[in-house]
């Protein structure tokens, strides 16, 4: 049996005196993608934070590869927000994480337009945020993020700002991406059919004070069908689980 990437045991955060999470366990698998999903002040950015390596658990032990888990290149954050440079052309944006290696000109240059190609923006590439779409200059910090070569990319509720169409047409392009670059991805979202749609397991987290209630194993093969019975069993389970009053309401919840 291999080495999960990411190890959690017993793991809790306080800030101050103030219990945050509380016994939290589980294993990430390197290659899988994990959506963190739970209703708001459960905890959800702050687990994440410490699989990145920004926070470090007040008890139990967060490790990477079997050991504990530091801040560096392994780990990338993604937000909603793309905190673009507004002076660089999006090719410039995308060098930005390569400035402090120990690569040539030539070299930054060839991975970053590489990158670019990979997120569909070869024509753009010269280009400066303010002539961007919101869901271009995702890709953009998308890009950057992956001509770092993280092992885990870290993303935040990176789509919700963006309009539906969008949003899907990110996920889509991020499964491709992800299947391309094998890489370890761990979401938070608050949209139920986001996590359905992207996810080999969701981790639904409770609050007072924030724990791991139930992993979620979603089996169905990708792409998937967002209409398919399938979707729906999961979907509903997922509602069941929150208790929700009225789940004849729109798709999207901030929970």
């Amino acid at each position: 049996m291999t080495t999960p990437i990411v190890s959690f045991q017993h793991v809790s955060k306080k800030f101050q005196d103030k219990l945050v999470l509380n016994d939290i366990t589980f294993t990430i698998e390197e290659g899988e993608f994990i959506s963190i999903l739970g209703k708001s002040g459960c905890g959800k950015s702050t687990l994440l934070n410490l699989i990145g390596g920004f926070e470090e658990p007040s008890s139990g032990k967060a490790l990477l590869h079997n050991q504990p888990i530091r801040t560096g290149r392994n780990c990338i954050m993604l937000f909603q927000e793309y905190g673009l440079l507004p002076w660089r052309s999006v090719i410039k944006n995308v060098e930005l994480g390569l400035e402090s290696l120990q690569l040539s000109q030539e070299e930054k240059r060839e991975r970053s337009n590489f990158y670019v190609q990979l997120v569909g923006l070869e024509e753009n590439k010269y280009q400066f945020p303010h002539q961007l779409s919101g869901g271009m200059k995702q890709r953009v910090a998308i890009a950057r993020a992956l001509v770092m070569q993280p092992e885990i990319l870290l993303m935040d509720e990176p789509f919700a700002a963006l309009d539906t169409f969008n949003r899907y047409y990110l996920q889509d392009e991020l499964l491709r991406i992800q299947e391309r670059e094998k890489t370890t991805i761990v979401l938070v979202t608050h949209d139920i059919d986001e996590a359905i749609y992207l996810s080999d397991r969701i981790f639904i987290m409770n609050s007072g004070p924030g724990h791991l209630q139930r992993e979620l194993d979603i089996t169905l093969a990708k792409p998937r069908d967002r209409s398919s019975s399938d979707f729906q069993y999961f979907r509903k389970t997922i509602f069941e689980h929150f208790h929700f009053d009225h789940p004849e309401q729109p798709i999207e919840y901030n929970i």
